[in-house]
């Protein structure tokens, strides 16, 4: 047998501008100055989320300003690509195809790169497309919502959803880079914008307790989404975020810890049976929320700090309990219980769920009592004034 270890080396980029493509910010042009082989210009193919497009008529017209100004860095390979928002994009897998046929027919290689500006579902589906492609061609992420400016744009994961699951393909591939442009924050519609306050916090709870302080000190400025506070939540949270993709030693999730999906084993299997009609951010805050009393009734957390931390999230403007939580499948189990077997089988191996004992820090579990989920349900359906039959006489645990 022969065997040698070999590593490849690989950076992190993330950048933080406004008016990126403004022909007099070199940001760009310095990025991508002498990144194509033997220095040569850049070839650019860019993609864009339907919902930006109708945000911003004008960025077509910007971006062929900025490559006509920096011609000698940058030229684009034909007109933008659009491709449509929001996670329905990633249930279609003949999106995946469209992306293939563009970078095809605009004789795109390795050398070359893929621009994605989108929200975190147009990111997912292109950056996969990219991925594969030619074994994968080189992408920069331009995201444009909260949610994936301080969570999922600045990670190294895509895919599309597939068998009913969210994310079931996808590939680990590291951004060349990712820059997020708070110009595109402006225009958002206040439930976009006010989605990625909660992986911010969710974040804070597991890695920084000072960072969470500050987002309890700046609650009322955060709940009115203002621009100042809400664009330091962001760049904060990208940053711890890409703290832990690059210093956990498992940035390709080879293990079965995922302590950046705290409170989402959940939120998937809701984000499912609303038919996706909930938002991702909305289903992260639920998800949070249920493992935070979950852990009360497993001895984990004081009860005083999950209510604490629960009504930070409400006042952030977020709801803590759905009627989805009680929702059956046909054997009359309640159907977010699959959402365990689910969360483990997307990694394989051992049930690996990422609780929080007191704010900035985390700890792992491998299994979970069904019950207590039940009991956390309840009390969270208590808590919103909602007047159920236990589902702890009626589920099939």
């Amino acid at each position: 047998m022969t065997e040698r270890e070999f590593s490849v080396p690989f950076a992190q980029r993330v950048l933080f501008s406004r008016e990126v493509f403004a022909v007099g910010n070199g940001l760009l042009s310095d990025l991508l100055s002498g990144a194509s082989e033997n220095g040569g210009v850049a070839k650019v193919l860019v993609f864009v989320d339907s919902h930006v497009v109708e945000a911003f008529p004008e960025l077509e017209d910007r971006l062929l300003a900025y490559a006509e100004c920096h011609a000698g860095v940058l030229t684009l390979a034909g007109g933008l690509v659009k491709v449509p928002g929001g996670e329905a994009c990633k249930n279609d897998f003949s999106q995946v195809e469209k992306c293939w046929k563009a970078m095809h027919e605009a004789g795109l290689d390795r050398h070359s790169f893929v621009f994605v500006i989108g929200g975190g579902a147009v990111l997912d589906l292109v950056c996969f497309a990219a991925a594969t492609a030619h074994r994968g061609i080189r992408h920069v992420r331009f995201p444009t919502t909260t949610l994936s400016q301080g969570d999922g744009g600045v990670g190294v994961k895509n895919g599309v959803n597939y068998f009913g699951k969210k994310n079931w393909i996808g590939t680990f591939a590291v951004p060349f880079a990712i820059v997020n442009d708070f110009a595109f924050l402006d225009s958002l519609p206040t439930r976009e914008r006010r989605c990625g306050l909660i992986e911010a916090v969710k974040v804070a709870l597991i890695r920084d307790a000072e960072f969470y302080h500050w987002i309890e000190a700046n609650v009322e400025a955060l709940a009115a989404l203002d621009s100042e506070a809400v664009e330091y939540l962001v760049k904060r949270s990208a940053e711890l975020h890409v703290e832990h993709i690059v210093t956990n030693g498992d940035p390709f999730e080879q293990g079965s810890a995922r302590p950046l999906d705290f409170g989402h084993w959940a939120a998937h299997k809701l984000e499912q049976v609303s038919g996706f009609a909930m938002a991702h951010g909305e289903a992260v805050a639920i998800g949070m929320a249920l493992d935070l009393f979950y852990s009360v009734r497993a001895g984990l957390l004081d009860g005083g700090v999950a209510n604490e931390i629960v009504m930070l999230i409400e006042q952030l403007g977020f709801e803590t309990f759905s009627p989805y939580l009680q929702s059956r499948s046909r054997s009359g189990e309640v159907v977010v219980l699959e959402g365990l077997e689910e969360f483990r089988e997307h990694l394989g191996g051992e049930l690996t769920v990422t609780l929080v004992p007191e704010i900035g820090k985390k700890v792992e579990v491998h299994e979970m009592d069904r019950g207590m989920i039940l009991e956390a349900v309840e009390a969270l359906a208590e808590r919103a004034g909602v007047r159920v039959e236990s589902v702890m006489e009626q589920a099939v645990v």
